[in-house]
């Protein structure tokens, strides 16, 4: 999925006029070697946004890499400094996929101010920051995961349902509201075939709005990258 993932991304800088390189790291390089290689994309004047093709692989510590990249170059919004400013309410660069979420919810025209939220994950990179944008919209918002006691019942009170967990068809229709709005973020790999985290089948039975896997979440997430790239060459050039 990760190199479908990066395949898309170059296309899409093909397509808005943006450079990009792929830099693949050896499978034997350290922790201390990859930071090494985003000082250097730090320093150069040419680059303007730097990103880190996550998962990483075992024994190499991701949040290091991750904080290594300067916060003026940091598209991909998860330095702590990019998360600092959307918890502080004064985003920079937000998380693409949850900024790609926030424009879903948007397009359907249902207003968030005073909508029961209900966020399925607790990632950094989907999970938390969804909320907070949610939350920025006036949203009430509860944040569950897969050990939600009773998440059946914390679900069905979603006016707008964000799930983001990684287990395979986890929500099914009778866990949603009818006339909910339904953002499925999870890619799984079943049987040679992609599905998400909602059973799609049933949940577009009972809910007004519901995003497919794949094809939903997944091109709003390259979307909201291309913007971020194009900011942190504005800011560049002030």
């Amino acid at each position: 999925a990760s190199r479908v993932y990066v395949n898309s991304k170059k296309k899409a800088c093909q397509r808005c006029g943006i450079h990009s390189e792929e830099i693949k790291m050896p499978a034997t390089a350290s922790t201390a070697e990859i930071v090494a290689q985003v000082e250097q994309l730090n320093q150069s004047k040419d680059i303007h946004g730097i990103l880190v093709q996550l998962p990483i692989p075992a024994g190499i510590d991701e949040q290091q890499v991750i904080n290594s990249v300067h916060p003026s170059k940091d598209v991909d919004g998860f330095h702590p400094a990019s998360l600092g400013r959307l918890f502080s309410d004064d985003p920079l660069f937000v998380p693409c996929t949850p900024a790609g979420i926030m424009d879903l919810v948007k397009s359907t025209g249902i207003e968030i101010k005073g909508k029961e939220c209900v966020v399925v994950g607790r990632s950094l990179i989907v999970g938390k920051p969804i909320s907070m944008l949610l939350l920025r919209e006036h949203g009430t918002v509860t944040i569950a995961h897969s050990r939600t006691a009773n998440l059946t019942e914390v679900c069905r009170r979603a006016d707008i349902l964000v799930v983001a967990v990684g287990r395979p068809q986890l929500v099914t229709g009778s866990m949603i509201k009818p006339g909910a709005v339904v953002i499925d973020v999870g890619t799984n790999k079943v049987n040679d075939r992609l599905v998400g985290d909602v059973n799609f089948e049933e949940a577009a039975a009972v809910a007004s709005y519901i995003t497919p896997v794949p094809g939903g979440v997944g091109p709003m997430t390259i979307a909201k990258l291309m913007e971020n790239t194009v900011l942190a060459a504005r800011l560049a050039k002030r």
